[in-house]
């Protein structure tokens, strides 16, 4: 028998007013609310995990703050920093951008920085599939769609991101196969990576380096590791998304194809 901790906490519906339509029977059509608020576009699961911890979820006027905790997304109403989610009503959108350098990955900023949804402009709202630094530029994904943006950004599924970065010197072979066998970081060791010399200029060099984590800073704390600072940061493909011809500031919606490749990448494990 399961102790009661083990429950999943469902979330009680004000009394229904002799207008509305009768409350659904209990256990019907329930689902964890974070799978609720991702399936609402408004971030990934995980992320939303955060916010119910945090105390900024409300159902039914309720603070939930237990990530057990249950709703029915067609009847219960679920606010996220008040504003009330919509079940179902979105079309998805999938957006690749060629994010400029001094752009932030996110869809607002206490200094007031630009920000990626600055660029992006469409009907529905959209969020970054994680994130790329201030002054890095290249492909980063915007969608609405918060189960596939979960899947894409967490650990499990290894999706490969591949920069092309400038450097300080040039960095030996040795040294590259540090960086593909692991780097020891101040919050752990890097998974193997893969690492390829491309060119030199007078006093620097271009390698890429290809990841399988989402740290923050990652490629420029490993490249510090080994003794040669990023002079600049390019993401030239993202789950085998590439940018093709955009450039710095553009972007479009992805092909079919492409949205057939980051379905696959996504459920391969």
């Amino acid at each position: 028998m399961r102790k009661e901790t083990e429950k999943a906490t469902r979330i009680p519906r004000p009394r229904a007013r002799s207008k509305q339509k009768p409350a659904a029977p209990q256990g019907d059509g329930l689902e964890r609310i974070q799978k609720i608020i991702a399936a609402g576009g408004i971030t990934s699961r995980r992320k939303a995990e955060e916010l119910i911890t945090q105390g900024r979820v409300v159902v039914n006027g309720q603070v939930v703050t237990e990530l057990g905790a249950k709703a029915n997304p067609l009847s219960d109403r679920i606010e996220v920093d008040g504003k009330k989610i919509t079940s179902g009503g979105q079309p998805k959108a999938y957006i690749l951008l060629n994010k400029p350098k001094g752009v932030i990955s996110s869809v607002s900023d206490e200094h007031n920085r630009p920000v990626v949804t600055d660029i992006v402009r469409v009907k529905v709202r959209v969020y970054p599939v994680g994130r790329l630094d201030y002054d890095a530029e290249g492909v980063i994904l915007l969608t609405n769609d918060g189960d596939l943006s979960n899947r894409l950004i967490h650990p499990t599924f290894m999706v490969a991101k591949i920069y092309q970065v400038k450097v300080k010197g040039a960095p030996t072979r040795e040294k590259l196969q540090k960086l593909e066998k692991g780097v020891y970081l101040e919050d752990g060791r890097t998974l193997p990576a893969k690492a390829k010399f491309l060119r030199a200029t007078d006093e620097n060099s271009w390698i890429e380096l290809t990841v399988f984590e989402g740290r923050n800073h990652l490629v420029k704390r490993m490249c510090m590791a080994i003794g040669h600072p990023v002079q600049k940061l390019k993401r030239v493909e993202f789950a085998g998304i590439r940018l093709g011809e955009l450039k710095p500031g553009e972007w479009r919606p992805l092909t079919d194809k492409e949205l057939e490749t980051l379905q696959f990448l996504s459920k391969g494990k």
